[in-house]
């Protein structure tokens, strides 16, 4: 694949959604090596070097920028997941979690976790015990703290 493919694929990924650095290498380097397959060949030793002088490229235009694929996966994803998720999320993506965004969504958990709750399970509180489990298992499953959780479904309780 040659740079100008190169090029445009990673222009049409980054028309579709933001992306960070790395999952965009990732999708680039399986481009590269699809291409060789195809054309019969083993992928070129300079594919990895030639994605990185790409992405530094497009980041210094502005058109990659990890700072708004952050703000963007948290804008998302905040409405159904915990901070701790999301953190996750973007540590995969060898991003930490910073700024105002994610100020804003550490700021919201109770807020976010007490919406999930009440549209999951509705206004009723927990029945059981079982219930009662299941429902903080189910908040801690989307990345909410545990004693959060304790705490938003012990209030709705009896």
């Amino acid at each position: 694949m040659d740079d100008k493919a190169l090029r445009a694929r990673a222009l049409a990924a980054l028309a579709l959604r933001e992306h960070s650095r790395v999952e965009l290498c990732r999708k680039l380097m399986r481009a590269v090596k699809r291409a060789a397959e195809r054309a019969q060949e083993t992928p070129a030793d300079d594919a990895g070097p030639r994605v990185d002088r790409l992405l530094d490229a497009l980041q210094a235009q502005g058109l990659l920028s990890e700072q708004r694929y952050m703000e963007s996966r948290l804008r998302t994803r905040a409405p159904r997941l915990g901070a701790r998720r999301l953190a996750a999320e973007l540590s995969q993506q060898g991003l930490a979690p910073s700024g105002e965004a994610w100020e804003q969504v550490q700021a919201t958990e109770a807020e976010r976790a007490q919406a999930l709750l009440t549209k999951r399970f509705g206004e009723p509180p927990p029945v059981d015990e079982r219930d009662f489990a299941r429902r903080v298992r189910f908040l801690v499953s989307r990345g909410f703290a545990s004693d959060l959780a304790l705490r938003l479904v012990k209030g709705t309780r009896r």
